[in-house]
């Protein structure tokens, strides 16, 4: 009975509280990676961001800023990513919005994005159906066409003739 109480007097009691031994409180290193000047940040819901051309070789691009603002795009202030320091256009028609080295930070609402990209994935079909009916309107019947969407990747010389 004596070798027990001494036994309980040299045993330490960890106090800690086990919600400071999860795994959310222990970050995980991330690893290297070379820094980038384009870093999008998180949008919030709903909306996406997009960087558009704003100059090229130093000369304005307002064809293509006006282009997207008429889609739907507006530009993103500051203010509204608080969380991150971004860089900021000091000069220029579009001086205090985000952007850097020619382009600009902007946003579009998920909706309108997505309409957009069914757009063009609808455009990109026709384009492919045009090709294929023009296509087919010149095929012999003495060397059929045939639709073969597929690709492969062989390495090697496949099966060779043995000596």
């Amino acid at each position: 009975m004596n070798d027990k109480a001494e036994i309980e007097e040299n045993v330490e009691i960890d106090r800690t509280p086990r919600s400071s031994e999860t795994r959310e409180t222990q970050e995980a290193r991330r690893p290297w990676e070379p820094p980038s000047l384009l870093k999008t940040p998180e949008p919030p819901p709903g909306m996406r961001y997009r960087w558009i051309r704003t100059e090229i070789r130093g000369q304005e691009d307002r064809k293509n800023v006006m282009q997207r603002f008429r889609e739907g795009y507006e530009p993103v202030k500051p203010n509204e990513i608080p969380e991150l320091d971004v860089p900021i256009i000091d000069h220029g028609k579009h001086a205090g919005v985000v952007g850097i080295g020619g382009l600009m930070l902007c946003k579009i609402d998920d909706s309108i994005a997505r309409e957009r990209d069914t757009y063009f994935a609808n455009k990109t079909d026709n384009q492919m159906n045009a090709v294929d009916n023009d296509l087919m309107r010149e095929e012999h019947p003495a060397m059929p066409i045939t639709k073969n969407r597929q690709s492969r990747v062989t390495f090697g010389g496949g099966s060779k003739a043995k000596a």
